[in-house]
């Protein structure tokens, strides 16, 4: 019964929607190139990088809103990169992707060793501090976790209902939906693909960039080597969990982060009669298991990895 209890409790909650955050914004950032038709595996380099430029901004004396900007900056920057050697090149996306990763994460590194070579622990910094929405988070459970959270998670729920509204609701959304689906249509319509491409592998990187800011400067105070740790890979499941749409894949990443925060808490339960790295493992089974049932029903788009040059039929 006392395992169950964690369940009830606010602390679980509030830790769950905070791990759940960082997700959400790479989730909803590899969701939108994935419905333009480029698969991003980019996103854990991508990650790294905006974690590093949000934090060395505030530690060179920026403002925290000011590294969230250069954060999803250096996304744009990465973005860029990807999508040109995707989209007019026509690459490979399984192999830009991946070495978009190294290079980003590589870069991070050498740049961090290069800016700090004296620091043997990470340096501090001051991060986003919780804000309680009056009224909101006086509610029983979910007040607490829902709506006393940093700006940033407050900015991560805006971001899923933005995404939604502008994929679905807005000329330009349909757009895009229309270049992963039938690029050749939207050509004909005067649009350029290439464009469309482009444009949606930057705008996705860039809220990649910002989830691994997130960790920096909100969940934690510091950045240090390894802080990703395969989230980057996680939120790719998360899109295909969520069947491409964004509220779907919004519930997949707090399910994810509730398995996280529970796993955490039953070691404490248990004592030690159970090695912790059976715990460990829970989240990514749970997530492989739902991830079977759901992908099997999951209708992705069809020109999703297909290089497409104008003229083409």
């Amino acid at each position: 019964m006392e395992a169950f209890d964690i369940l009830l409790t606010t602390s679980f909650w509030v830790a769950a929607i905070r791990i759940a955050s960082p997700l959400i914004f790479a989730t909803m950032g590899e969701l939108i190139c994935e419905r333009a038709g480029v698969l991003n595996l980019g996103i854990e380099g991508i990650m790294t990088a905006g974690a590093f430029a949000g934090w060395i901004t505030v530690y060179a004396g920026g403002d925290l809103w000011l590294g969230v900007a250069v954060a999803a900056l250096t996304g744009v920057v990465f973005g860029l990169l990807h999508g040109f050697l995707t989209v007019p090149l026509g690459l490979s996306q399984h192999v830009t992707g991946i070495g978009i990763t190294l290079l980003a994460t590589s870069l991070t590194y050498f740049t961090y060793r290069v800016s700090l070579p004296e620091v043997t622990s990470p340096p501090k910094i001051e991060p986003f501090q919780p804000f309680a929405i009056p009224g909101l988070s006086d509610i029983p459970l979910i007040g607490p976790a829902l709506f006393n959270q940093t700006p940033l998670t407050y900015l991560a729920y805006v971001t899923v209902a933005l995404v939604a509204w502008v994929l679905y609701r807005t000329p330009v959304g349909i757009a895009v939906r229309a270049v992963g689906e039938n690029p050749s249509a939207v050509e004909a319509q005067g649009i350029s693909v290439t464009a469309m491409r482009m444009g949606a592998v930057a705008v996705g990187s860039a809220l990649m960039a910002v989830g691994g800011a997130f960790l920096t400067m909100s969940a934690f105070n510091s950045f240090f080597f390894e802080m990703i740790n395969g989230r980057g890979w996680i939120c790719i499941a998360l899109v295909v969990f969520g069947s491409w749409r964004p509220g779907k894949a919004l519930i997949g990443a707090i399910l994810f982060a509730a398995f996280d925060a529970y796993q955490v808490r039953l070691q404490q339960v248990t004592g030690g009669v159970i090695p912790y790295q059976i715990f460990l493992m829970m989240p990514y089974v749970l997530s492989i298991l739902a991830l079977i049932v759901v992908a099997r029903r999951a209708t992705y788009p069809k020109a999703l990895m297909v290089p497409y040059q104008k003229g083409e039929r």
